[in-house]
């Protein structure tokens, strides 16, 4: 019955071709022919196209030299069916990136680049890409993202134990002391039972070394022939701290200048070169002022108007004024059930951790100062700083940034597996051309 909706999904699209006009016919058939059928979707050739131009684009821009057409048809076609695979799920799971979190996405995107977003926009131009199509891009990277979280991340488990264990050997290591931007280029082996597979993939790694040392593009090398996720960004692992390198890496990328390829190394997912593109030191101080804060929240609600929540507070204030005890008010007064039923006291608050409005008001109160009344997402506020200090945090960061860096490395190991698993269990047809050229490569019916 499956296979014959997908059947029924191709049949239906060269229906609706053969019933359009032919003169539009005539000038779209070498561009949008169904290149693959994935599961209930199609990939079209006017996909690829724009693809390989966005791609190519992209290295071109970086300096990195592309591999022949061919191979790079083949390897953004593997991209796009793996991409719809995933989009087709999240669909299934009811998914969506709304309008709003959309544009925050790409004015952060900007910002982060050092432009405004009309720069930006200029910017993709002068590289081939319209803003509405780099934005859908950003749309489906957001939705792969969140589909590989949930199914990726629930696979993942870090324990106390490792993080005390990587702590410790990150400190008999020194500490953490440089950054390193990495690339990097897998050579997968399926099956590591399989000796003479393990061998071909072997002899692979160790000849593309080789001509890496002899001057070939290490980016240019990961486009053509990495087996990892991020192969057609050149291999590019962005920086990382030294104590966040993955286990595999960790004790040779110290000990590696910049430029040079690391020798083979080997596990059971297969074989791995990676090489330093850059190195920066990475000393930082983790030093932060705190605030010992209380405060009384009067919440609007459908009982009591946005008005009154004001009237009210600003008279709990004057009340404050004339010496009332702040504790007793924000028992008997705040709608913040938490604190409120301890005299409004909140702890002590480290930068970030509450709204902005509520942030800024803390900041510029003096100590013992009430300090209102003042409107957040959440009502109408009156707060007083108790106290301050400057904390050393360095152990929670690096006890924070341990779990980060383990799960980090667990999930990039899961998710490649996880990677394979669906497109194993996908059903994948190619067509045209590409059936010929996928043909060993073509994926199980399911």
């Amino acid at each position: 019955m499956k296979a014959t909706l997908r059947q029924g999904v191709y049949v239906l699209l060269v229906v609706l071709a053969a019933l359009a006009p032919l003169s539009v016919q005539a000038e779209r058939k070498l561009l949008d022919q169904v290149v693959a059928i994935v599961d209930e979707s199609v990939i079209l050739q006017s996909e690829l196209e724009a693809r390989i131009g966005t791609i190519t684009s992209r290295l071109q821009a970086q300096g990195t030299g592309l591999p022949p057409r061919q191979i790079l048809e083949q390897r953004v076609l593997d991209q796009l069916i793996t991409e719809s695979i995933q989009m087709q799920m999240a669909e299934r799971a009811g998914m969506r990136i709304s309008d709003n979190e959309l544009n925050e996405t790409m004015a952060n995107i900007a910002e982060s680049n050092g432009m405004s977003l009309a720069e930006f926009e200029n910017q993709l131009a002068a590289e081939g890409v319209t803003y509405n199509q780099a934005r859908e891009q950003i749309r489906k990277e957001m939705l792969t993202n969140r589909v590989q979280q949930r199914q990726v991340g629930n696979r993942v488990r870090v324990t106390d134990r490792e993080v005390q264990n990587y702590l410790d050997s990150l400190e008999a290591r020194g500490g953490n002391t440089a950054q390193y931007r990495l690339a990097y280029i897998l050579i997968s082996v399926d099956d590591p039972s399989d000796e003479a597979q393990v061998d071909a993939a072997r002899e692979k790694a160790e000849r593309l070394r080789n001509q890496i040392v002899q001057g070939r593009d290490f980016r240019e090398v990961a486009v053509a022939e990495s087996d990892a996720s991020n192969a057609l960004e050149g291999g590019d692992m962005g920086w990382r701290d030294e104590g966040q390198l993955p286990s595999l890496v960790a004790p040779i990328v110290p000990e590696l200048a910049v430029g040079e390829p690391s020798p083979v190394l080997e596990n059971n997912s297969g074989f791995h070169l990676v090489m330093v593109m850059d190195k920066r030191g990475g000393e930082r101080q983790q030093m932060i002022q705190q605030h010992r804060v209380r405060h009384i929240l009067i919440r609007p609600s459908e009982a009591v108007t946005d008005a009154q929540a004001e009237t009210r507070i600003r008279e709990l204030y004057q009340q404050l004024q004339d010496g009332a005890s702040f504790s007793a008010l924000a028992r008997e007064y705040s709608d913040d059930p938490v604190s409120g039923s301890d005299g409004g006291n909140l702890g002590w608050v480290s930068p970030g951790q509450m709204v902005p409005a509520f942030e800024e008001a803390m900041l510029a109160a003096d100590v013992g100062e009430f300090r209102g009344p003042f409107r957040s997402q959440f009502g109408w506020h009156i707060l007083q700083v108790q106290e301050r200090r400057t904390r050393d945090i360095s152990a929670e960061v690096r006890q924070s940034e341990a779990r980060q860096a383990i799960y980090r490395r667990k999930f990039e190991t899961e998710l490649q597996n996880w990677l394979r698993e669906i497109r194993d269990e996908a059903f994948i047809e190619f067509k045209g051309e590409y059936a010929n050229d996928s043909a060993s490569a073509e994926e199980p019916v399911s």
